[in-house]
């Protein structure tokens, strides 16, 4: 998955800095220098769910904003350090296992009126490509199916770092972000204020705190 950036981890010894005798760092597909360092970071990872956050949140009664989280969910990420282009993400979400902290607001949103979960008990997203805009910086398009309707997305993300945790694990950190219509999802639901607007605004913002653990150790 295209998550992780030129930061080097606690466990890589740091590079040379170009120099009259050294050569450039080798460039992505998109031209973007990589740092020898990324080729350490290919391969497979996965979300730490107790550290991680799938979130989302939505304007309320146009005056407040409701934050909830998925807390059940599967994920398979591969990031290739010398070609993120090929670096790839699936994530299967159980859409029963949201929380916004109000269990009869939890009970609607699984109910026929949003989510359906008895008749679409996952949401899906599988990344189609990935882009190095550069630094701490990466761009994942992919599709997003709920209830059926499958569009694509693009997320932002941001590289937080890469580390050797005091249990052998190694991580890597990043946040993404990215806002969509739930309308184009057939979440169409809806009441009307008497002022006018919506009780529920159209537009949802998808947040993603992921602490992700290497799933195999490197040869």
């Amino acid at each position: 998955m295209g998550i992780f950036s030129r930061r080097q981890s606690a466990t890589i010894e740091p590079t040379q800095a170009v120099g009259p005798r050294t050569p450039a760092p080798a460039a992505d597909g998109t031209g973007v220098p990589l740092d020898p360092a990324l080729r350490a970071l290919t391969g497979q990872w996965t979300i730490d769910r107790p550290h991680s956050r799938i979130g989302f949140s939505v304007r309320h009664a146009m005056v407040t904003t409701v934050r909830g989280a998925f807390a059940d969910y599967d994920s398979a990420l591969y990031f290739d350090g010398a070609q993120p282009s090929q670096s790839r993400a699936e994530l299967v979400i159980r859409v029963a296992s949201v929380d916004t902290g109000v269990e009869q607001r939890d009970a609607h949103l699984i109910g026929t009126d949003f989510f359906d979960a008895q008749r679409f008990p996952e949401m899906v997203f599988r990344s189609t490509s990935t882009i190095h805009e550069g630094a701490e910086s990466f761009r994942m398009t992919g599709d997003l199916t709920i209830r059926d309707h499958t569009r694509p997305v693009e997320l932002q993300l941001a590289y937080l770092g890469s580390v050797l945790d005091p249990f052998g694990y190694e991580r890597a950190g990043f946040d993404a972000t990215t806002t969509i219509d739930r309308t184009d999802w057939g979440l169409v639901y809806n009441q009307r204020l008497e002022a006018g607007g919506a009780m529920v605004s159209e537009r949802v913002r998808l947040q993603f705190d992921i602490s992700a653990i290497r799933s195999v150790p490197p040869a």
